[in-house]
């Protein structure tokens, strides 16, 4: 019986460790095709202009597309602390990608990135890639060659409080003073805060030149603090761009554009005015809200930008070319909250290996989760400890209990300490006494028989000395279930605490998560899914610790208790026995006088 038992405790273990092997092997995709095996990592990035991204027809063109990176797509400890090592490579891995980085902050795991995209085209699914992992990279950025050579000038808004505000183009169309203020959580990292007076003021430019007749393009996201009267936004001599009454407009000379619906008080707007030649149009959020028959006149002059303005700008771009519309969607949907237009992939691939999906999640782990799935693991561990020590100490307690009783049948009704049995030797005498419950019970019950027979000879017992004999065995009897039960509250709390401590780490990290994007500004689903997923393991961890505890302690709770009903049995068959002997004892005495 005992080897059945220590077989079928094998093999549950290996069954178990069998599981926890499959579990934690995950799935795994083959890398293909590697630009350059110095850097570790890659990650697909996606560019959806189809119904389920921005939702674009046509041709777009050589396109600025947004990257927002954060804890939840990107491991910044996989990078350098600059992002210095990051390189985009075009669909056929081949061809790196100019791009730069408007900001990277590791601490708080934020980061936008402005990637130029050759050619695209509505209704198709670009994939480019992203490289990281080379520590040795010197700095790839490249912030002028992004931009085609039809931007003119082009504001991110990101220097500190009081500085001027500077064009990111090759043309240095910088501005001669600062905004009013730095708006810290603008659509796109930082923005421009002005309070309707003064603006920001960039000087004329021979890149700037307007000339009578040429195409003329102007996009910036606006928040607007207050929607009364007349407000300016882009001036520059007949040119005014702005908002009336909350209304966007664009006005030059006689000729006025106005949208039908007013902007949202505080809410970020994408607004767009393009000039081709003979109309000017204006778009809200992409879409065309208003136009009206005019030609650009030759404009020259400085320019203003949030002269009366009261509210915040970011992402401000003068171009000396017509944008098409598609490009005013593809703007509003990839640079916007909703970012449905660039998707991250969950995975990143390692050069030379695969993709792991669970070994990405993990990678994604914030910390208090893993000091949380380490304390379950670190539980569960002392759970399965504990199940092996019992199943030990039972299969043995058992086996011992199987000797002591066929010993014990061989003494009828002549009940002598084991020792004294005829042919048992002090080896096996010693191991039923160190291994056996049961024969440490009758140990007992033999001793307080002896204790009386020296007291009162071969006198019968009485009732008082029967209940005293069972009070001792009864004291053993509490000794031994201390024994068994010893250390079980190990398993009780595995079982009740595990899932809730495991519960606490997902709530946690989902809500960091979900902080994290409310800072970059990307809801989709590519964005919040692996923070998520990590999250979801330590409620994977809390219920991997509970649930073979809780079969644990059924198992042994079930061998216990019959393990102690085995002995109450046995207690009350001794102390008879035990008393029926001394009374045996007693009628011979008479019978002999």
């Amino acid at each position: 019986m005992a080897k059945t038992n220590f077989g079928r405790e094998r093999r549950v273990l290996k069954n178990l460790v069998a599981l926890l092997c499959l579990v934690l092997a995950g799935i795994a995709t083959p890398a293909s095709a590697w630009w350059n095996k110095d850097w570790t990592y890659r990650k697909a990035v996606t560019v959806d202009t189809t119904t389920t991204g921005a939702n674009v027809s046509g041709p777009i063109g050589r396109s600025l597309v947004l990257i927002r990176l954060h804890n939840g797509n990107f491991t910044f400890t996989d990078s350098l602390e600059n992002g210095a090592d990051l390189r985009f490579v075009d669909t056929d891995d081949k061809t790196p990608m100019a791009y730069h980085i408007e900001s990277f902050d590791p601490k708080s795991g934020v980061a936008t990135v402005w990637v130029s995209v050759p050619v695209l085209n509505g209704g198709e699914k670009k994939q480019i890639w992203l490289y990281f992992g080379n520590q040795n990279a010197p700095v790839g950025e490249d912030a002028k060659g992004s931009f085609d050579p039809d931007y003119t000038a082009v504001y991110h808004f990101g220097e500190k409080p009081g500085e001027a505000s500077k064009d990111s183009t090759a043309n240095g169309n910088n501005a001669t003073n600062a905004p009013a203020g730095v708006e810290d959580s603008a659509i796109i990292g930082h923005g421009a805060h002005f309070v309707g007076q003064g603006g920001v003021t960039i000087e004329p430019n021979p890149s700037l030149a307007m000339t009578a007749g040429a195409p003329f393009s102007f996009t910036a996201w606006i928040k607007a603090e207050q929607l009364s009267g007349e407000q300016q936004i882009l001036a520059r001599g007949p040119l005014v761009i702005g908002i009336s009454n909350g209304m966007p407009f664009v006005a030059l000379g006689g000729a006025r554009a106005a949208a039908s619906a007013p902007v949202k008080q505080n809410d970020w707007t994408h607004l767009g005015v393009v000039a081709d030649g003979q109309t000017v149009k204006i778009y809200v959020n992409g879409v065309e809200a208003g136009a009206a028959s005019a030609a650009l006149p030759a404009i020259d002059g400085p320019i203003t930008l949030g002269g009366n303005f009261v509210g915040a700008l970011d992402e401000v771009r003068l171009s000396k070319t017509a944008r098409p519309a598609t490009m005013m969607m593809a703007m509003a949907n990839s640079e916007g909250p909703s970012n449905k237009m660039v998707a991250v992939s969950e995975s990143a691939e390692k050069a030379g290996g695969s993709a792991n999906v669970i070994g990405f999640i993990v990678s994604k782990l914030e910390p208090v989760d893993a000091v949380i799935i380490a304390l379950c693991m670190i539980l569960l561990g002392l759970a399965i400890w504990l199940m092996v020590a019992k199943v030990r100490y039972l299969n043995a307690a058992e086996k011992a209990n199987k000797q002591f009783f066929k010993r014990f049948g061989e003494m009828h009704e002549n009940l002598v300490p084991v020792a004294d049995v005829a042919g048992v030797t002090p080896q096996e005498a010693g191991y039923i006494a160190k291994s056996s419950p049961i024969a440490r019970l009758y140990n007992i019950g033999i001793e307080e028989l002896d204790v009386r027979r020296k007291a009162l000879g071969t006198r019968p017992l009485s009732g008082e000395a029967v209940e005293a004999m069972r009070a001792a065995v009864d004291a053993q009897f509490v000794e031994e279930n201390q024994k068994l039960d010893k250390m079980m509250v190990i398993l009780t709390i595995a079982i009740s605490g595990g899932p809730f401590i495991g519960l606490l780490g997902t709530v946690i990290g989902v809500m960091t998560v979900f902080g994290g994007v409310a800072m970059a500004g990307d809801v989709n689903v590519n964005a919040i899914a692996p923070g998520i997923a990590a999250a979801l393991l330590a409620t994977i961890a809390g219920l991997a610790c509970a649930i073979p505890s809780l079969f644990g302690y059924n198992y042994l709770n079930g061998r216990i208790s019959a393990l102690a009903d085995q002995m109450r049995v046995f207690i009350d068959r001794l102390i008879t026995r035990l008393a029926e002997m001394q009374a045996d004892a007693a009628e011979l005495r008479q019978a002999a006088e």
